[in-house]
């Protein structure tokens, strides 16, 4: 549809761009980064037919741009610029009736039919034709950018460049706006350039991104392959991390600030206990990285405060998540600040210890028994409901632990826990067979992310052998304490 080939050009015979070659194929949504000065604005410019280029050339369906005639090029290709001033204080059905211009005929031009139905379609897709009748000078700067995107679309365009189009919207609107547009790429083949400074934006929307950096072409290929942590910090010289986003397959991207005294040096220990026979809790006043698998605060995150909850052996509520939070708010804590778990063992059977080697310590807490014990590999069906937890490991980590440093903790603990229960040789009371855990076991790592760089956690390396010694210790300990409170019961 689209082909730029060693593209030259800028301003005042000063090259901007130097030598830039890409396609766009029709009904794609191209998307244009770079940092400030690294010439996207200049290249659209280029492409829209308003600034010449030095050497080159750039065609559209075959043809070279500077082929077409005026209208032509309208009907063929609509532009919305970063800002749009209005000279006439039009209404909002007027300024979107201007994109029919270039399909209009004849001395005495007038709207058919099929132009008033496209300037309704375009008005309604772009959210616009509640102010149908205001004047656009009475509209807010995100209004007035949705009422020339909807002009923009009125033109019926193959093409549509568009200088960062979600400027002055907010976020409801940005999705919006970029929802229209990737619609209108798969339903009617519309063509879209974009420049984005957003580049969480552009990874979400685009299905290539072009990247741009003094003028030149960095890469060109799928979001996948463009957004990389390392690239994007050489180019934008920022601190960013990369991660995938939760629901679509495309990476994002987060600022790192420059942080006070990040390897301060912040030490969890068991002070930070605080047991009662209705709760063990642990609260700090700087947030922990977590990974948990517990009621509340599942999955990554950033908590202050930790609870391991006693609950009767028949508790059964439907929505335990939500009781659980409406737990958590009676005692003062708040659910999304909180890993939040629940046992069935009395809570003064607990065991916990903090270890102290070198450069690197751990507090370890678990409460454990076997009252719902099942060997993981056969795959017993079990009666279905929600059961509370028996065994639920804590490990807090005075340290900074990268992402597979957790996971591997995660295996680390898990396999320390597997051993305690072989030496107690806990079975599973349907099968017979050596248990593995309890059908709703609990884990969480926690990490101050201060101090010792902590990279990994398997079995073989320091911080995974201290992993596995505490966690394996305090199950025994904690199955010790079980067993003992059994035989006296």
């Amino acid at each position: 549809m689209i082909d730029v080939k060693e593209i030259t050009g800028g301003y005042s015979n000063k090259p901007i761009l130097k030598d830039i070659s890409f396609e766009v194929d029709k009904g794609e949504l191209f998307g244009v980064i770079g940092p400030n000065g690294s010439g996207k604005s200049t290249l659209l410019k280029m492409i829209s037919h308003i600034l010449p280029f030095q050497k080159g050339e750039i065609t559209i369906k075959g043809k070279s741009i500077r082929t077409y005639n005026a209208k032509e090029f309208a009907r063929l290709i609509a532009v919305l610029p970063q800002t749009t001033t209005q000279t006439f204080s039009y209404t909002v059905r007027e300024t979107v009736s201007l994109g029919r211009y270039a399909h209009q005929k004849g001395l005495f031009q007038s709207l058919t039919e099929s132009d008033e139905a496209i300037i309704q379609d375009v008005m309604k897709q772009t959210g616009v034709d509640i102010y149908e009748n205001e004047t656009i000078d009475e509209l807010s700067g995100g209004e007035r950018q949705r009422v020339f995107l909807a002009q923009a679309l009125a033109q019926d365009p193959e093409v549509l460049l568009l200088d960062e189009p979600t400027n002055h919207l907010d976020l409801a609107y940005q999705k919006e706006l970029l929802d229209v547009l990737r619609a209108w790429t798969k339903e009617k083949d519309l063509t879209v350039i974009s420049i984005f400074h957003d580049l969480n934006l552009a990874g979400l929307y685009c299905d290539r991104l072009l990247l741009l950096q003094d003028g030149k072409s960095v890469i060109c290929d799928s979001p996948n392959k463009v957004i990389k942590k390392e690239r994007i910090e050489e180019v934008y010289h920022a601190s960013i991390e990369e991660y995938s986003h939760p629901k679509v397959a495309k990476p994002q991207m987060m600022l790192v600030p420059k942080t006070v005294n990040k390897h301060e040096k912040m030490q969890i220990d068991e002070t930070f206990l605080k047991l009662t026979n209705e709760k063990i809790t642990l609260e700090v006043e700087q947030p922990l990285r977590t990974m948990s698998s517990g009621v509340t605060g599942a999955g990554f995150g950033w908590h202050h405060q930790f609870v391991n909850r006693y609950v009767d052996k028949n508790y059964n509520v439907d929505n335990h998540k939500q009781e659980m939070e409406s737990y958590l708010k009676s005692c003062g804590f708040h659910p999304d600040d909180t890993v939040g778990m629940m046992t069935a063992v009395k809570l003064s059977q607990v065991a916990y210890q903090f270890v102290q080697e070198e450069n690197i310590s751990a507090l370890f807490v678990v409460t454990a028994g076997v009252g719902n014990a099942v060997d993981s590999t056969l795959g017993v069906s079990r009666v279905p409901g929600y059961i509370p937890g028996t065994i639920n490991i804590w490990v807090f980590i005075n340290g900074e632990l990268t992402e597979e440093a957790y996971i591997q903790a995660v295996m680390t603990a898990t396999e320390a826990k597997v051993k305690a229960l072989q030496n107690y040789k806990v079975t599973d009371p349907e099968s017979k067979t050596l248990a593995t855990g309890t059908s709703t076991d609990s884990i969480l790592i926690a990490a101050t992310q201060k101090g010792a760089n902590l990279t990994y956690a398997g079995s073989a390396t320091p911080l995974g052998q201290m992993i596995g010694k505490g966690v394996f210790k305090c199950t025994e300990q904690a199955l010790m304490n079980y067993f003992n409170k059994e035989v006296k019961s």
